[in-house]
């Protein structure tokens, strides 16, 4: 059997967001290795790293949208992965991020989910989305907050524990389409 599938690519000024390879999994084995991982499952021997990279290729081919893996488009270096997420059993449709250490702080999730944002909304039709963050996760936060997102309520994820749930803007309330608001 095959799974036949495409990925969109998406650009924005300073990113790629395109399809997750098996060469990003170097990256993504150092940053499950780490404490830096805490928020989203970690620490991780790599066989469960490799697993969770697999999972998001898995994730396109069963809901038709997904997390990119994102890049620099200047040097082509792996940043992480922005996207759309929505597991089985997951609280609801959302509008996640993972960057690699040496992605923070530069504004590179706020603009990878902006265009991940406008996706959804633009070419999915969503009319509403969350983001789930780790209530010690104060870097998520401001990014949420930088979408536009607010805090709606809590919520006891059965595998990550009691998680903020941030509602992000609707598509009426977005200027421009969703790529210009709050960028």
């Amino acid at each position: 059997m095959s799974a036949q599938f495409t990925i969109p690519s998406l650009e924005t000024e300073r990113l790629i967001l395109r399809e997750p390879r098996e060469a990003d999994f170097a990256y993504e084995r150092a940053f499950f290795a780490s404490d830096a991982s805490r928020f989203v499952g970690g620490p991780l021997p790599a066989h469960r790293a490799w697993r969770t990279l697999a999972m998001v290729v898995g994730h396109w081919a069963f809901r038709g949208f997904g997390l990119w893996g994102v890049e620099d488009k200047a040097t082509g270096t792996y940043l992480g992965r922005v996207g759309l997420w929505f597991p089985e059993g997951w609280a609801e449709r959302e509008i996640g991020w993972t960057l690699m250490p040496h992605a923070w702080g530069k504004g590179y999730a706020t603009e990878a989910a902006i265009a991940a944002r406008a996706h959804a909304y633009d070419v999915l039709g969503w009319d509403t989305a969350v983001s789930l963050i780790a209530p010690e996760n104060d870097a998520s936060k401001a990014v949420a907050r930088r979408l536009g997102a607010t805090l709606e309520r809590m919520h006891d994820d059965p595998e990550y524990g009691p998680v903020e749930i941030w509602r992000h803007l609707a598509p009426a309330d977005i200027e421009n389409g969703g790529m210009e608001a709050y960028a």
